[in-house]
């Protein structure tokens, strides 16, 4: 198995990775040329002994994959040649804000809202929070089902599946051909889509320790505490994905059954992407 921790994201028309040598944007663009670039971007765990605690790191991560993934799709619009993709750094850096506003009013305020206008208030409070985690499964499961049916997202997810066969072939240790890659799995343990089921299923369990006060407590309680909540759930996809341990396996296999919502089989055009995207990343640092 390869050494390097490698990670990535699929961006418009192409794939991003990332490395502990930096990281690189590989774009399919409209004349089927692959641009590629590569950046030395230094995360900020690394810059301080205070990020690199644990859960720390998970919360800081977080914000910098936000911020690295903003800059990405920016980059991939523009470089693909699509107009109908390109948008304006503001126009994209205010629908991510409006995306990022929307999920945590989706999945942690709406529910406990909901809790309360379906009399649920009076239960016990531990019953209240698992009634409030259910609901909260079930918007989140149903909100990945709706997009993933979005014909439009089809090439996105196809990129997204290029992505993980990529790290996977990378992790077996092969080499990186489009046959090696194609024949790995496109669902993969460090998903961003398992990170978000894992965040659902603790904030169950950690917001059951206030108690059920007030809704506008709860609704405090709620955002203060997610980025904590997000610590958490990094340090338990990082343990997961290290551990050969069965049970651990087994904690992960819905987050495994979701990807399946939001990856496709992608198309050989697609893995080669992957394939110079990753490649970039892990060229040394000059």
């Amino acid at each position: 198995m390869a050494g390097k921790t490698v990670g990535g994201q699929a961006v418009m028309e192409g794939v991003l990775m990332r490395s502990p040598e930096g990281l690189a944007i590989a774009v399919r663009r409209s004349d089927q040329t692959i641009s590629v670039t590569k950046r030395q971007t230094a995360s900020p765990v690394s810059r301080s002994r205070f990020f690199r605690l644990p859960i720390v790191r998970g919360a800081i991560a977080l914000v910098d994959t936000l911020v690295i993934g903003l800059d990405a799709l920016m980059y991939s619009a523009q470089e693909s040649g699509d107009e109908d993709l390109k948008l304006s750094k503001g126009t994209l850096g205010l629908t991510v804000l409006a995306g990022v506003a929307l999920a945590v009013g989706l999945f942690f305020l709406l529910p406990t809202v909901l809790v309360r206008l379906l009399g649920y208030s009076g239960l016990h409070p531990v019953t209240a929070n698992l009634v409030e985690g259910g609901i909260r499964l079930i918007i989140f499961v149903s909100y990945i089902s709706a997009i993933s049916a979005w014909s439009e997202l089809r090439r996105f997810y196809q990129y997204h599946g290029a992505e993980h066969k990529a790290i996977a072939c990378y992790e077996a240790g092969e080499e990186l051909t489009v046959a090696n890659v194609k024949k790995h799995s496109a669902l993969h343990l460090r998903c961003g889509t398992s990170f978000l089921l894992i965040v659902m299923v603790l904030s169950i369990l950690f917001f059951s320790l206030f108690g059920w006060p007030s809704l506008i407590a709860r609704i405090v309680l709620r955002i203060l505490f997610l980025p904590l909540v997000a610590g958490l759930a990094y340090e338990v996809i990082k343990l997961s994905a290290r551990s050969t341990n069965r049970l651990w396996r087994m904690l992960m296999v819905p987050g495994l059954l979701l990807q399946r919502l939001t990856t496709r089989d992608p198309d050989d055009a697609q893995v080669e992407v992957a394939i110079a995207a990753l490649k970039a990343a892990l060229e040394p640092a000059n």
